[in-house]
C-alpha cells in the first residue's frame, strides 16, 4: 500500500515525502511543476536512498487519476497541490477557484469512485481572516480576506459535507501557519519561482545577492517594534504533523481540523536579527507602506494538536533561519 502525495514535488510537500519514505512508507507523487522542479526527486533519494514513483499531471486530470489509483495500491492522499499566493490570487480569482476549489472536487470524486477514503488536506491559516482573538483556535470564526484563504475555507466545507454525507471518510485538516526553513543537509528547500512572495525567502535571496534589497511593508502596526508578526514554523515540524495526522486516522474516522503552528509570533525586524545571526551578512532593508489585507499579528493555539496527534513543533526560529541559510547559500540558484 502507498501513500498518494498531490503537490509532492514542492516546498512542504517534498520534505513531507521524505519523512513519509524515513517512516516507512511508500510513496506515489503527482505533480504538475507549475511551482516546482524535477530535480528534487534526485535530491529525495540522496536523502532516502529511494526514489518515490513520480507522475508529472494536473489533479483536475480525472483519466489520469483514474489510472493512478487502478495502478497504485493507495491507502491514503496527502493533497497538498494547490496554487499559493495571494497576490495573484486577488489579480486572477478565476485560476485560483479552478485550480484549487475544483481540483480538489476532481480528487475527491477519483477517490471515491476508488474507495479510498482517507485524506489529510494542506489548508491554511489564512481561513481565520482578521482576529476576533488570539492565539486562532480551532474554534475561531471562519472569515478569510483573500482570495487564496476564501478557495482553502471553500475546500474545506466540501470535506466537511463529504464527512457528513458518508462517515466512513476518514479526513484531516490541518491548517498551518507560515511554513519556512529547510531540510538540515540543504539539499531541499524553498525554490520559489520568479520573485517570492514569502518573507523568509526573499531575506534569503537578498542575503545571497539574488535581491537587492528587502521592503519591509508598514513599521507602524501595533507591535512591540512596529512591525508584522507571524507564527513561523519550521518546515520539518510541518511534515512530522502530517505523518502524525495520517497515523491518527487510521484509528479515527470522522473529520479532524487542527492548527500546526508553534503558538509563538515573531516579528520582521526580529526574523531579520536572527538571519542576520544564522548566515553573518547584514541584511539591507527599506521602510513602505502598509499592504491592503496584511494583518498586525496572528499566532497559533496548538494546544489541539498536542492533544489528539502527539505533535508540538520542535524548532524555534534560530534553528529555521540557520537551515534556510544553510539552503540557500549552498542552491543560490535553487535547484
Amino acid at each position: 500500500m502507498a501513500i498518494f502525495v498531490t503537490g509532492g514535488a514542492g516546498y512542504i510537500g517534498s520534505h513531507t515525502v521524505v519523512s513519509l519514505i524515513n517512516s516507512g512508507y511508500k510513496v506515489v507523487v503527482l505533480d504538475n511543476l507549475s511551482n516546482a522542479k524535477a530535480e528534487v526527486f534526485n535530491r529525495i533519494k540522496t536523502l532516502t536512498n529511494v526514489m518515490p514513483t513520480f507522475i508529472e499531471g494536473d489533479i483536475r486530470d480525472k483519466n489520469l487519476l483514474k489510472d493512478i489509483f487502478i495502478q497504485n495500491e493507495i491507502e491514503s492522499v496527502i493533497h497538498f497541490a494547490g496554487l499559493k499566493s495571494v497576490a495573484d490570487g486577488q489579480m486572477d480569482p478565476l485560476k485560483y477557484y479552478d485550480n484549487n476549489v475544483l481540483g480538489t472536487v476532481c480528487l475527491l470524486e477519483e477517490m471515491k469512485h476508488a474507495s479510498i477514503k482517507s485524506l489529510v488536506f494542506s489548508s491554511s491559516a489564512t481561513v481565520y481572516g482578521i482576529p476576533q482573538f488570539l492565539p486562532y483556535t480551532e474554534e475561531h470564526p471562519l472569515k478569510p480576506i483573500n482570495v487564496y484563504g476564501q478557495t482553502k475555507y471553500m475546500i474545506e466545507q466540501v470535506l466537511s459535507d463529504m464527512v457528513t454525507s458518508d462517515p466512513g471518510w476518514s479526513i484531516g485538516i490541518l491548517r498551518y501557519f507560515n511554513p519556512v526553513g529547510a531540510h538540515d543537509s540543504g539539499l531541499i528547500g524553498e525554490d520559489p519561482s520568479g520573485v517570492p512572495n514569502n518573507l523568509m525567502p526573499f531575506l534569503a535571496q537578498v542575503a545571497v545577492g539574488k535581491q537587492d534589497c528587502l521592503l519591509i511593508y508598514g513599521d507602524d502596526y501595533p507591535t512591540e517594534d512596529g512591525t508584522g508578526k507571524r507564527d513561523y514554523v519550521h518546515v520539518d515540524d510541518l511534515a512530522s504533523g502530517h505523518i502524525a495526522c495520517l497515523e491518527y486516522l487510521k484509528k479515527s474516522a470522522g473529520l479532524r481540523v487542527v492548527n500546526l503552528g508553534t503558538g509563538k509570533s515573531t516579528s520582521v525586524l526580529e526574523l531579520i536579527s536572527a538571519f542576520e545571526k544564522a548566515s553573518n551578512i547584514t541584511i539591507p532593508y527599506k521602510l513602505a507602506a502598509r499592504r491592503d489585507g496584511d494583518l498586525p499579528e496572528y499566532y497559533a493555539d496548538s494546544q489541539y494538536a498536542k492533544k489528539i496527534l502527539g505533535w508540538q513543533a520542535q524548532y524555534g526560529i534560530d534553528r529555521m533561519c540557520a537551515d534556510t541559510w544553510r539552503w540557500q547559500s549552498l542552491n543560490p540558484k535553487g535547484f
